[in-house]
């Protein structure tokens, strides 16, 4: 039978010297957060360290955080941070992390680390990095690791194999097995068939397209699409895509190289990102083709590509606001935008609100749903089977994916001859045991939510969020009455303000003797009541009256003040 997460919070036992224990934080159940805690013999290892995009139902909330609760009051025992590759859900949280330990030692590629350094840099961080690359070991305490090279969607991706006495983990990070990729860097099969021979004890995969049967298409097709795309365009054309998509800005340069354009990079992001991956050749970038923004309106619409961030309709990305109109580029009638990236789960509805803002605004819209403009840059069913056939791993626990992945890929484990006791469908928090090449869930530790919201990290908590759901779809009301405590009548009010109640402050007319009447008997006959009481009442009188009258169930602000 596989094994699951603990029902409710199960305190795991002492961990004996020698046992490894694996804690995932983040990435179980998410697209996003990815973060695992390795320990053994005192010493901890931590693999990513990433953001997760908040959902529609975490109004003002900007990032969101993995729990560093489990090892805030051991970071000293921490002997490395190994960033597998540099996309946001994997390094976006190094800088939140490294505000509590500046000095955490961070391992990662060339370019992964440059774009954290960067990242690092708007914190005012200098991090203390060690550059490695496929097929370097490394010590890291009683951690070895071993990098194996991987193909994804950005250059540079490493997985990573972590040789301790409690036994042998390989952690892909993310990864795919394109086989044409662009720079010519494949996913080391025979490093994976070393590492096999050698003995992995558990293998925690990428889940994310577990669910998606055969393989994935390999990112070089979508470069006649972009061709074709190119050469039908009559006026400006705007690639929406993720910042740090190198290869997919790369293909968009060839594009417009091929028919004349210019290109300009939209969004701080992509700029930022862009110039690192140039200035370390993993993007090679043809003369004379970037053009800075402020000088696009010199040129003529045909020659004109811009490459933009917020293909996943964040609000305050350069396409949303190109959507909104809020933006210094004006989308027009004619143009061509191509969102060139799939839909991470929960981001649906904004995305398709940007697509509709820009069909109104009269520009051809095109997406992954009517054109090959995007492949995913994740290992499908079949490429996954071949990963557990070449390594034969002891125990599988998929990682990074929503539950419907993880079991997805539990199941391929399962159908490759992994034993089905053997395979492991954890939560984050879930506390996992290895030793003597077996893996065993042993507790569930207490991993939350941490969210940031503007300069604000950890502060805002699920009632906050609740408050803002409420006042966003239902509103505000709030009633100010002074009364008197020795005659028990009001002597002002109640006085009624609503914000997206009701059309007219009036329509409350009707429940003032109400709150007038209950406020009166409250002093009479309870004299004792403090104001927190009184306010009370008259929350349940007009909050019940709004709920039957007004089928509403607002925010509800008492005030009632002593004469």
């Amino acid at each position: 039978m596989t094994q699951t997460a603990l029902p409710g919070l199960v305190t795991p036992p002492k961990l004996p010297q020698g046992t490894l224990r694996i804690v995932p934080l983040g990435g179980l159940g998410e697209i996003g957060r990815n973060m695992a805690v390795f320990e053994i013999n005192g010493k901890l290892l931590v693999v990513d360290c990433g953001v997760l995009f908040p959902e529609e139902t975490q109004p003002g909330v900007d990032l969101i955080l993995p729990d560093f609760s489990y090892i805030e009051d051991r970071l000293d025992d921490v002997v490395a941070i190994v960033l597998t590759h540099g996309h946001e859900d994997h390094i976006g949280a190094v800088p939140y992390l490294l505000r509590l330990r500046a000095d955490l030692p961070l391992v990662g590629s060339q370019l992964t680390l440059a774009l954290v350094e960067a990242k690092l840099q708007e914190h005012r961080i200098k991090p203390y990095t060690l550059t490695v690359a496929e097929g370097q070991v490394e010590q890291f305490g009683p951690f070895e690791c071993e990098f194996v090279a991987v193909n994804h969607s950005i250059p540079d991706a490493l997985a990573v194999f972590i040789r301790t006495a409690g036994g042998n983990v390989l952690h892909t990070g993310d990864f795919k097995m394109d086989q044409l990729p662009l720079d010519g860097r494949i996913t080391d099969l025979r490093h994976f068939a070393r590492l096999g021979e050698e003995g992995v004890d558990l293998f925690m995969a990428d889940s994310t397209n577990a669910d998606v049967p055969g393989f994935t298409t390999a990112e070089k097709e979508i470069g006649p699409t972009l061709d074709r795309l190119f050469g039908q365009a009559k006026k400006r054309i705007i690639v929406a895509s993720f910042s740090s998509h190198v290869h997919r800005v790369q293909q968009v340069l060839d594009a417009a190289a091929k028919h004349g354009r210019n290109v300009a990079f939209v969004g701080r992001s992509m700029v930022r990102n862009m110039a690192i991956a140039a200035k370390l050749g993993y993007l090679d970038v043809p003369p004379g083709i970037l053009v800075d923004i402020k000088n696009i309106d010199n040129l003529p619409d045909h020659r004109v590509v811009l490459m933009s961030t917020g293909s996943q309709g964040e609000p305050m990305a350069a396409l949303s606001r190109m959507a909104n109109g809020d933006h210094r580029v004006v989308v027009g009638q004619g143009d061509t935008v191509i969102l060139a990236s799939s839909l991470i789960p929960g981001n649906e509805n904004a995305v398709y609100r940007i697509i509709n803002g820009l069909l109104k605004l009269g520009a051809d819209v095109v997406h992954k749903g009517n054109a090959k403009v995007h492949v995913s840059g994740h290992a499908a069913a079949g490429e996954l089977l071949y990963c557990y056939n070449i390594l034969k791993p002891l125990n599988a626990m998929p990682v990074h994916g929503e539950t419907r992945h993880l079991i997805a890929n539990g199941n391929l484990a399962e159908d490759s001859g992994v034993p089905s006791d053997r395979v492991i469908l954890s939560d984050n928090g879930t506390v996992i045991d290895v030793r003597d090449h077996k893996a065993n869930v042993v507790g569930q530790v207490e991993v939350g939510f941490v969210y940031v919201d503007g300069s604000s990290v950890g502060e805002i908590t699920d009632a906050d969020l609740k408050d803002r759901r409420i006042l966003g779809d239902e509103g505000f009301i709030s009633v100010i009455t002074v009364i008197n405590r020795t005659t028990g009548k009001i002597v002002s009010g109640p006085e009624i303000h609503a914000r997206g109640v009701a059309e007219d402050d009036s329509v409350f007319d009707e429940i003032i003797p109400k709150i007038n009447a209950a406020l009166e008997d409250a002093v009479l006959h309870h004299a004792d009541h403090t104001n927190h009481q009184l306010q009370q009442v008259v929350r349940r009188v007009i909050g019940t009256w709004v709920n039957r009258k007004l089928r509403r169930r607002p925010m509800i602000i008492p005030l009632v003040l002593e004469a």
